[in-house]
């Protein structure tokens, strides 16, 4: 799978990222621009950096980068048209990989054939979890109704 992990930042980076984001969104916040112009300050007689345009869509990505960075939480950064194996994907949903071709073979999860391995699209994977997610919310809203009924009985 073509992923970059990133670890938790230690504590001065994250003081860092929360002030860095802190400074990104109240700029992003006040302005209707097209394109940011950032500069590099190198000090003194370093060397001339040209400066660097970006869509404020790739600044709001970075704010959001930074605010998990804070919060010293790891990050996976993954594209969005990436397949993963099954142990991968089984590593994804934090389940085992029997479970995971269990979903495939009852229809839940949707995966390709290469040759005899079976793929699964991150997209899929984010469908199917938050499929899950709802189902465990339904789940847990008819057990606190079913309760709520059988404490009026009594």
């Amino acid at each position: 799978m073509s992923q970059h992990v990133l670890d938790p930042a230690n504590e001065a980076e994250a003081e860092m990222a929360a002030t860095a984001r802190a400074c990104l969104v109240t700029a992003l916040d006040h302005s209707k621009a097209e394109r940011i112009k950032v500069t590099i300050n190198t000090g003194e007689g370093g060397a001339e950096i040209p400066e660097l345009h970006l869509p404020p869509r790739a600044l709001r990505f970075f704010a959001d980068v930074l605010r998990q960075m804070a919060k010293r939480e790891p990050m996976i950064l993954v594209p969005q048209k990436c397949e993963l194996t099954t142990q991968e994907a089984a590593a994804f949903l934090n389940v085992s990989r029997p479970f995971v071709i269990k979903e495939i073979d009852a229809k839940k999860l949707k995966c390709r054939l290469v040759n005899s391995h079976r793929r699964i699209e991150f997209e899929e994977l984010l469908r199917y979890q938050e499929q899950q997610k709802l189902r465990s919310e339904n789940a847990l809203k008819n057990l606190r109704k079913t309760s709520d009924e059988i404490g009026e009985e009594l």
